[in-house]
């Protein structure tokens, strides 16, 4: 039910009635979809960390910290860019968007032959990965019970830490240079971020479009 109010104010009981619902495979659904896009940002900055493109492309230590900082400088350019949209576009629509963005960015980098052309396409898929911070927390609000909401968002900003680990335990087997070539290992743990944003694109289909009031 939705009334107009004085003002231009508009009231709705669609929020609590969502609290009300009992937990069900949707939310699983959610936590899962909004959960793994966490653990990408965590794989992203072990990647990055790992600097295993360094002697590949002839970067000094100053510039492989570059591509750290250009990458951090996308997700607030993202954040900021895409926030404005989530309410115009819907939280599905953005999280989308900025997923397919962060993948097909993320992937193109993996074949990066010179600095210049690996800060472009980081900086591009910060902006994916910040567009979608835009969208995480503020679906949790919105499609979770209020009497599981807090422990789902402990749960869901917790992912990114399973993210470092993946990126940690990846990064042992692919730059090791006795079991990889130099420059293939790297650019192969470019698309473990990518392969998971393919997953995450299947799961969401499941996930119904924010409702608006």
């Amino acid at each position: 039910m939705i009334a107009a109010e004085s003002a231009g104010a508009v009231s709705s009981l669609v929020p609590a009635r969502m609290d009300r619902l009992p937990w069900a495979r949707f939310h699983w659904m959610v936590v899962v979809g909004l959960g793994v896009s966490w653990i990408l940002d965590g794989i992203e900055i072990q990647l990055i960390s790992a600097s295993g493109y360094k002697d590949s492309l002839g970067m000094s230590s100053a510039e492989v910290g570059l591509a750290g900082t250009i990458y951090l400088i996308g997700q607030v350019v993202g954040a900021l860019v895409f926030g404005r949209l989530t309410d115009r576009w819907g939280r599905k629509r953005l999280f989308i968007a900025t997923l397919a963005l962060y993948l097909i960015a993320s992937g193109i980098a993996g074949f990066a032959w010179t600095p210049w052309f690996l800060y472009v396409w980081r900086f591009i898929a910060g902006m994916g990965i910040g567009g979608e911070y835009a969208a995480v927390n503020s679906a949790i609000d919105e499609l979770i019970p209020a009497r599981f909401r807090g422990r789902v968002d402990i749960a869901v900003n917790g992912t990114y830490w399973a993210g470092a680990m993946i990126g940690a335990v990846g990064s042992v087997f692919l730059l090791d240079h006795s079991l990889v070539p130099e420059n293939i290992g790297w650019r192969i743990a470019f698309f473990i971020g990518p392969l998971l944003g393919l997953i995450i694109i299947q799961l969401r289909r499941h996930i119904p479009e924010s409702p608006r009031w």
